[in-house]
């Protein structure tokens, strides 16, 4: 079994466990598995050759403790709960993941299919926890469209939040297609969640991937940096919209263009981003749509100080439903520290339009969707690349626009695409019904946004006049 039979097969006898399990020690348990069975034949053997004893649960606590003490790198990662289980159902998981053939363990037939059973658990297990998967895992499609915009080569590559490492594998992923070789990459995160950081670690060390740039421990990356003073070429992060409840420090030298609200964390997040980037370091962080137009608690002075320090390079409004967790409409930000070719201007893309529904909840990109978002990008940007498809950049109404930074000034500083690209020339009958919905809602919660954040702030002025 291979490819899609393998996943399923897999999928349905570990969900043979849920039953007596919390829906975060069901993740540990399963991909706790999965990651012995790959890096370990020495320890997995005498597992499988016991996979019907009544103590399997404490042989596989057992080997779990010895694959950390073999490698230091791994201490704290693995979940050591297995012998309060359902035994039988655990020996049955042990004997099926024995007989799935992955292929001799650290070639890359191994790794890469490995990886796929690994990242496909993670999607699962996102969708069903809903909400809470949300804070773990990041849809494919908007990871994989911050990878084709920023497009890594080489160095350091930073995410403050990583949850279980997504980032990290499509950047590896990007730079082998189009390099060969990811050698010379070097990853850095931060994860505030214990058992969200075992899984990235573990993640990384399936795909092949050196994870000790994670760290010895978790923490809040808005509390203490755990890579204070190490800047990073590359930022790709995905931090949870609009944190009402953050620990915030004035004094934080993190605040260059100013002190981020007490209620609201996204420009905490933006500015810890912007203080990471080494010269002629990029970007790309996906936000609630709210961070692009907000003015409420002096959010609007930090974009535009944002805005006017030249390190807002492209705003990409993205369709709705991509997150299921959530149906909040989210942006996509990119930052550079060097515009070259494209000093004192932003590119807006409006992508609301673009995308599948998968099922009546949620949206993906097509390959050729994301590519187009890539390739639109490095045309207005500039490729270094001397291998890249040069195509000459121009504005296509009611999609992509190059902006200058009095035009954007001149408007109050918001930063939403669809201000700017304008209406298609012609209006495309061949959009699909439910793309167009799509498209249309999200202006209408953009719009309600808007309205009641203004309301917000007209009912302060009155509360200050009484």
């Amino acid at each position: 079994m291979e490819g899609k039979e393998l996943k399923d097969t897999l999928w349905k006898a570990a969900d043979k466990l849920r039953g007596s399990l919390s829906a975060g020690q069901y993740k540990d348990v399963v991909l706790g598995l999965v990651f012995l069975k790959y890096t370990s034949v020495a320890h997995w053997k005498p597992l499988a050759d016991n996979a019907k004893s009544p103590n399997i649960g404490r042989l596989v606590d057992g080997a779990m403790e010895a694959v950390m003490t073999a490698d230091p790198a791994l201490a704290g990662t693995l979940p050591r709960l297995y012998a309060d289980l359902d035994q039988r159902r655990l020996g049955e998981l042990v004997h099926l993941l024995d007989g799935a053939d992955f292929g001799r363990p650290g070639g890359h037939r191994a790794r890469d299919l490995m990886g796929e059973v690994y990242e496909y658990f993670l999607g699962r297990f996102a969708r069903a926890e809903g909400k809470r998967g949300g804070e773990f895992f990041t849809p494919p499609s908007v990871v994989r469209v911050i990878v084709e915009v920023l497009a890594p080569t080489s160095g350091r590559v930073y995410d403050p939040c990583c949850g279980s490492g997504g980032m990290f594998v499509q950047a590896e992923r990007f730079i082998n297609e189009h390099r060969g070789n990811s050698a010379g990459l070097s990853v850095y995160g931060q994860e505030s969640v214990e058992q969200t950081w075992r899984m990235a670690k573990m993640n990384l060390a399936v795909h092949g991937i050196d994870h000790t740039g994670l760290g010895e421990r978790w923490g809040d990356t808005l509390v203490e940096d755990h890579h204070a003073g190490v800047q990073m070429d590359y930022v790709m992060a995905n931090p949870p919209f609009n944190i009402k409840h953050w620990s915030r420090d004035e004094r934080d030298p993190r605040w260059r263009f100013g002190i981020p609200p007490a209620g609201n964390a996204n420009y905490a997040w933006i500015q810890h981003i912007l203080s990471k980037l080494a010269p002629g370091g990029r970007a790309g962080v996906v936000m609630a749509n709210g961070s692009m137009s907000s003015n409420i608690n002096g959010e609007g002075d930090i974009r535009a100080r944002i805005v006017e320090a030249d390190l807002v390079s492209c705003m990409i409004a993205l369709p709705a439903q991509l997150f299921r967790s959530t149906g909040i409409p989210v942006c996509l930000w990119v930052f550079a520290t060097d515009k070259a070719q494209r000093s004192g201007q932003v590119l807006f893309i409006d992508a609301r339009g673009l995308g599948y529904l998968v099922d009546r909840v949620e949206r993906a990109l097509t390959d050729e969707e994301i590519r187009r978002l890539g390739e639109t990008y490095h045309a207005w940007y500039g490729s270094s690349d001397a291998s890249a498809k040069r195509v000459a950049y121009r504005d296509v109404p009611g999609f992509c626009r190059s902006v200058a930074l009095d035009e954007i000034a001149a408007a109050g500083y918001p930063l939403t695409p669809g201000r700017y690209v304008g209406a298609p020339a012609v209006e495309d009958d061949a959009e699909p019904v439910d793309a167009r919905i799509a498209r249309l809602t999200a202006d209408l919660v953009e719009a309600l946004d808007e309205s009641a954040r203004l309301d917000a702030v007209v009912r302060r002025q009155v509360e200050r006049l009484r």
